[in-house]
This record gives structure tokens, C-alpha cells and sequence, in this order.
């Protein structure tokens, strides 16, 4: 006995030692992420410029589904159990997130359009609202991905083909089409193929749009699709060669009338209602125009002494041509970042990458990582919180931030790269009427929290249950019997376990349990083969066949457990259910309430930044000390304590913030702060604390609750071997019994 207590005591203590060490490692994970999210926030990368990530708490069940899809690293994580968009910026628009969500808890769709002055209004048919036969088509409308491009500009040239009445009066065509990107190009082959007179112009030497300027080898995410000559995009990601490969290809083979190197001056309307088109070498007149230009534009200029040199370029298209070379790059962006570590790989290049910000938030992860590689081996250094002065012969004169001072640097330069993005063409678009104004564009549905979903899943569970209710009341006389009489009723024969609608029953319950638990297989991201369906509709399918083979599990058993095989699977089955529905509405309440204050913390910290943003000299100090004491509480009290920490911080810990409130009350009376603000960072750090603890608690109760995971998980093994062995005993035994009795 001793032996056994002992063997006990030592599982007992490793399986709560590797609990706690589990514990600690997630809690690390998520102060991580929300300290890159809280650092994103600051620097205006939390959301996408485009198409951005909206998740629902009210849905999500913290599954992971769309942590697994997403394309890109630090977009989304788990937080408190649910997902929350760490990093926007990085979003790419794929929308593999809201594919794969099985809850519908994910949308990504365009953020604040009602206050948003960089996105044009336009019509359904992408024309443009008040500029009839106007069209926009690509990432000029705010779309993100090759793929909405694709789809854009082939709906311009059939909507403009639809339109089309006679033919156009002699030297007016038919459509122009402004841009040679994915939109343009799928514009030209749909209005080929609709035999409409047309004509399209770029202004760079090069096919290919934005795509064209991206460095060698860059990898291009986007999503299958038709083109209309019959050429697809059958894969997700493609390299950059890849794809110019592809459309000049398609060009050439489908003779396509694009005209390089003429870019577009001027728009203006015809008495007619048509356009001029004003070139570079000329003009046109046409009786519709696509605009497909993206929304880069005119790259970005530093407007500095001497950035007219030669050594001066906006793009970098062969990273082989510069070696032995000190090369400077300005930017932060993910073009700018990969041109570091392109010219870096070459040999003997010494290369310099210069960012205004003091962080990198709109790059991928795995970018960030080479580079963060490369920086400490040494061949690229890299310059945060620096700007460019001035530019000379051989040397760039470059100021570096620190510590909210200047300090002027003069580097040794050959050639220098500015990527610090582009003018987006909006100027043209407003000369010929295009609006920017939100109260014009359409009205769109907000996205907003849908609720769990708990009052339409009681409706269908309890319309199911009262069906079968309905059929034990008509069947009562049977089912109202002692087990041990029913043998001699007379529907025995057909409500049994072992024959007729009973044995149907029964089975019916037994594939439904295979199907409901086939919904493991879809979610494991390994088993590819298993991939067919959406996620979503696995999801449903998982919840409808769990209460349907309740339901006719208990009827196969004449609504009754006993003592047996069946009756123990019967049982489980009960509490897989019970599992389940505590897992997929009850507790999605607490992590949600972790979340939204996690939220309101964010909020704190994003007010006490705007509040000392502009103090200078000792009151920045102060100010740096203020937001590090709240940094310093939030972390010790949410993040580096214990449970029972946590519960004697309820008393203890008023007592450290009362001593840390005094200090810094103390110490911006001396740095001579003005006493309201100096009350308000008080009242935030105040707050701050607050929240924090308050989300600490809330996660200790979402650590506690979260174990409905695991019991849903080892009942559902349980039920398969008790169904299993139901099923062998049932082929065994039930067929070799006479007459009465259950099976």
C-alpha cells in the first residue's frame, strides 16, 4: 500500500510540476504578444492600411484555427484564449483566417471607413460615385491581394462591354485602361474578349505593376484564380519572376495592346460624356477609362539637399548588380527591409538601413527575423529613430534620436535606396470628380459582435428534443415500462435495442458519433487529404450531430441507462455534450471579459502616451518614469506572480501603489509639472493598476475553467472505446438470444 501511495504521490506532483511550468511558459508567451501589440499600437501598425482582422469574442472559442491559416506571422495569437490581432500591419488580406474560423468569429474587412479619407467612393459596378464610366479596379479601391485585382478588373470590361450600345464615333475608344498591374492586365484580356477597342497604358518600362519593382525572388501571396484566356493563378504564393513571367506570357501570346513607359498627365470629360486621356507623347479620347493604378503611386522623396544625385534610387530590381558597395536604405517597410538584406548578401557590401520609427511593426515576422540575424553578425546596420539631413558625393549626413536627443552622423555612402513608400495618385482622381468624402462612398454594414449564438442553438436543441419527446410520449406505453416487462409489449419487437427502429436508431447515433468526431481530423492541419468543406461548416456539422446522437441514443437505449456497456457509453455520451456546450458558449464569457480588459488596458497606455507625448526636458523624464512605473506594476501584478500572489496582491498590492502613486507625485513636482496633468498620469496609473489586476484575476478564472477542454477531450476517447466494445458485444451476443430480453 505504502508502494502505491508513493508511486501516486510522485505522478501526482510531476503532472502539477509540468501544470505550473506549462502555465508559466503560456503566460510568458502572451505577455510577449501583448507587449508587441501594445508597442504596435504606438506605432500605428495594430491595423492593416487595407483589409484588416476583426475578431468577434463573442464567438471565438480560442480553437487556433486561424492562428494555424494565416499566412503571416505576429498577425494573430491566442490571448486569454481567444484570438487577438497582435500585429495588423502585417496582414496581407488573404482572409485565410476568416475561411478557416469554424465559429464565423473572423472578418476582415476595411477599418474605420466612416472617418477614412484615402479610399474613393465607389459604385457596386466599381464605377466611380458621381464620374460615370469612371472605373477603379485593383488596390486603388482598398483591396488588398492579387486575386481581388484579378476579379476587379475583369468586372470593369464586362460591365463596360454590357454597356456598349454601337460601336464608339471614328478615333474614340472604346476603354482605356490606366495601369499594367494584375487589374489592368485582367481588364485588357476581359475586354479582348468582349471585342471592345481598346488600349492600356503604363507608366513604368515593365508589366507587372507593383510586382514589377519588388526585388528578386520576393515571394507574392495570393489566392487561386481564372483569368479570362484560360491561364490561371493555381497556387497561393508565387516569387515575383514567377508571376512577370506569367503576364508577359499572356501579353504576348493574346497580342494585348499595352503601350510601356506612358504614363497618364491629366483626365478630362468630353462634351459627350467620354474622356481625354493626355500622355506624356499625346492624347485619346475614350468612351470609358479604368483606373488600375494602385495605390503606391509616386514614391515617397525625402526632400533634402542633393537627393537629385544619381546614386539616388526608389527601387531596387537586382540586388547582383551592386557589390563592394556602402549602400544606405530609407525605410521601415517590408520592400525596404528585404533590399537590406538582398544588397547585404552580396559580396562586400556594407549596408546601412535607416528607419524613422523606433521599431519594425510592418514587416512579416520571418523578415524580421533574417534581419534582426543579420544586424548582429554585422553586415547590416541598422538605424532606428534616424532621419537623412543631406545628401553629398560620397556621404549621407544622418541625425540619430536618443533619449528624445539629436545627434548628426555623416556615413560613407556609393549608392542609397529611398523606400519609404509612395504618393498614391489621388490628386488625379479628384481633378476629374473622383470623391474621397465616406458620406459619399455606399453605406456598408458595420461588422459587430453577433452574440454566441446560445439563443439560436437552445431554439434547433430544444425543436430536436421535443421531437423526441413527442415520440416517447407517443411511444409511453413502452417506454413507461420496467425494462424487465417490456418483452412482452407488443412493439417490443420493433422499439428494442437489438431489431427494427430501435436497432436503426442506434445506428444512426453510432455514425453520427463518427461524423461528429470526424471534425478533429478537418481542424488537424497535417491531415490534407481531409481538408475538403469549410471549417465553419465542420463546426456546425460538430454541434448538430452531437445533439442529434444524444437524442437517438437515448431512444435507441428505450430511455434508459443501465448497468452495461451501452449504458456507460450512453452516459458518456451525456457528458460529452455537457462538455461540449460548457466549452462552446458558457465558457467563451470569461476569456472575453480577459480580453476586453486587456483592451481598456491598451486604452490607458495609449492616453497616457498622448498625455506626455509633448513634454520636453524633465518633464519627458518624468514622463519615461511614469509609463515605466505602470509598465513595471501591470507586469509584476498580471504577469510575474503567482495565483496566491495574485489573491495577496488584493490587499497587499493597494499598499505598493499608494507607495509608487507617491513617488511619482513626488517626482513631477520636482520635474515642475503642471498639477491637472500631473493628477491625470496619476489617475492612469491608478487605472492601469487596476485593469491589469482585474484581467490577472479573469485569467486565473479562465486557467481554472479551461479544463473543460481536457475533459471534453478524454470523454470523447472514453465514448469511442465504450462504443466500440457496445458494438462488438452487441454483434456477439444480440443475435444469439431468442425472443425477449435487451440486448
Amino acid at each position: 500500500m505504502s508502494w502505491v501511495l508513493l508511486v501516486v504521490l510522485v505522478l501526482a506532483l510531476g503532472v502539477a510540476l509540468g501544470a505550473a511550468l506549462l502555465r508559466r511558459v503560456e503566460l510568458g508567451r502572451m505577455e510577449t504578444k501583448l507587449a508587441e501589440r501594445a508597442q504596435a499600437v504606438r506605432l500605428g501598425s495594430a491595423k492593416a492600411q487595407l483589409q484588416h482582422p476583426i475578431v468577434d469574442l463573442t464567438l471565438c472559442v480560442g480553437c487556433g484555427a486561424c492562428v494555424r491559416a494565416c499566412p503571416e506571422d505576429g498577425v494573430l495569437d491566442l490571448v486569454h484564449g481567444q484570438a487577438m490581432v497582435v500585429n495588423g500591419a502585417r496582414c496581407t488580406g488573404v482572409s485565410a483566417c476568416e475561411a478557416e474560423c469554424p465559429t464565423g468569429a473572423i472578418t476582415v474587412a476595411l477599418t474605420d471607413t466612416d472617418t477614412r479619407r484615402d479610399i474613393p467612393a465607389v459604385a457596386d459596378s466599381l464605377e466611380a460615385v458621381g464620374v460615370p464610366n469612371l472605373f477603379l479596379a485593383g488596390e486603388l479601391t482598398a483591396r488588398a491581394l492579387i486575386r481581388n485585382a484579378i476579379l476587379q478588373g475583369t468586372a470593369v470590361a464586362a460591365e463596360v462591354a454590357r454597356r456598349k450600345i454601337a460601336a464608339a464615333p471614328e478615333g474614340e475608344l472604346d476603354l482605356v485602361i490606366v495601369g499594367a498591374g494584375p487589374a489592368g492586365l485582367a481588364c485588357s484580356l476581359e475586354a479582348q474578349r468582349h471585342g471592345l477597342d481598346f488600349v492600356t497604358l503604363d507608366q513604368e518600362p515593365a508589366i507587372g505593376g507593383t510586382v514589377a519593382r519588388y526585388p528578386r525572388r520576393k515571394l507574392v501571396l495570393t489566392q487561386p484564380v481564372e483569368l479570362a484566356n484560360g491561364a490561371s493563378l493555381d497556387r497561393s504564393t508565387y516569387t515575383k519572376e514567377e508571376l512577370m513571367d506569367l503576364w508577359s506570357r499572356v501579353a504576348a501570346e493574346n497580342q494585348l495592346p499595352i503601350r510601356t513607359g506612358e504614363s497618364v498627365r491629366e483626365l478630362e470629360r468630353t462634351p459627350g460624356g467620354g474622356f481625354l486621356v493626355r500622355t506624356a507623347t499625346g492624347s485619346l479620347t475614350a468612351r470609358s477609362v479604368c483606373l488600375a493604378l494602385g495605390r503606391r503611386g509616386s514614391p515617397v522623396k525625402l526632400g533634402v539637399p542633393g537627393e537629385e544625385a544619381s546614386k539616388v534610387a526608389y527601387a531596387l530590381v537586382d540586388a547582383n548588380a551592386y557589390q563592394g558597395r556602402q549602400v544606405l536604405i530609407v525605410g521601415g517597410g517590408e520592400t525596404a527591409v528585404e533590399a537590406a538584406l538582398a544588397l547585404a548578401a552580396q559580396p562586400g557590401n556594407e549596408v546601412t538601413l535607416s528607419y524613422r520609427k523606433d521599431g519594425f511593426f510592418r514587416i512579416k515576422q520571418k523578415t524580421e527575423e533574417r534581419l534582426r540575424e543579420r544586424a548582429a553578425a554585422g553586415s547590416i546596420r541598422v538605424l532606428l529613430s534616424s532621419r537623412v539631413l543631406a545628401i553629398h558625393e560620397s556621404a549621407v549626413d544622418v541625425a540619430i534620436a536618443q533619449d528624445g536627443v539629436e545627434s548628426a552622423w555623416s556615413l560613407p555612402n556609393d549608392d542609397m535606396f529611398v523606400m519609404a513608400g509612395g504618393t498614391p495618385p489621388f490628386a488625379l482622381l479628384e481633378s476629374v470628380g473622383v470623391s474621397f468624402d465616406p458620406t459619399a462612398r455606399p453605406a456598408t454594414a458595420p461588422v459587430t459582435e453577433q452574440g454566441s449564438g446560445l439563443v439560436r442553438a437552445l431554439a434547433i436543441a430544444f425543436i430536436l428534443s421535443s421531437a423526441v419527446l413527442a415520440w416517447a410520449l407517443w411511444n409511453s406505453d413502452y417506454y413507461g415500462l420496467d425494462p424487465h416487462d417490456r418483452p412482452v409489449h407488443p412493439d417490443h419487437a420493433s422499439l428494442r435495442a437489438s431489431m427494427g427502429t430501435g436497432l436503426a436508431l442506434g445506428i444512426a447515433s453510432a455514425l453520427l458519433v463518427v461524423v461528429n468526431l470526424a471534425y478533429l481530423l478537418r481542424r488537424a492541419p497535417r491531415v490534407k487529404w481531409f481538408c475538403f468543406g469549410t471549417l465553419q461548416a465542420w463546426m456546425t456539422s460538430h454541434v448538430a450531430t452531437g445533439v442529434l446522437a444524444l437524442l437517438l441514443a437515448l431512444l435507441h437505449a428505450g430511455m434508459t441507462a443501465g448497468d452495461s456497456i451501452g449504458g456507460h457509453a450512453l452516459l458518456a455520451l451525456v457528458v460529452l455534450f455537457a462538455s461540449g456546450a460548457i466549452g462552446r458558449y458558457l465558457y467563451a464569457y470569461i476569456p472575453r471579459a480577459a480580453n476586453g480588459r486587456e483592451l481598456e488596458l491598451e486604452e490607458v497606455r495609449v492616453r497616457l502616451a498622448r498625455l506626455t507625448d509633448a513634454w520636453t526636458g524633465s518633464q519627458r523624464a518624468f514622463a519615461e518614469r511614469a509609463r515605466t512605473a505602470v509598465s513595471d506594476l501591470v507586469a509584476k501584478r498580471q504577469w510575474r506572480s503567482s495565483l496566491p500572489g495574485r489573491v495577496a496582491s488584493l490587499v497587499l498590492g493597494q499598499r505598493e501603489l499608494k507607495r509608487t502613486l507617491s513617488d511619482l507625485r513626488a517626482e513631477g513636482v520636482t520635474a515642475q509639472i503642471a498639477s491637472a496633468q500631473l493628477e491625470e498620469t496619476l489617475v492612469l496609473a491608478r487605472e492601469a493598476h487596476r485593469t491589469a489586476m482585474v484581467a490577472a484575476h479573469f485569467e486565473d478564472v479562465r486557467a481554472l475553467v479551461a479544463g473543460w477542454r481536457w475533459i471534453h477531450r478524454w470523454v470523447a476517447l472514453a465514448l469511442v472505446l465504450l462504443l466500440v466494445l457496445h458494438v462488438i458485444v452487441a454483434l456477439t451476443f444480440g443475435t444469439a438470444r431468442s425472443g425477449g430480453g435487451l440486448m
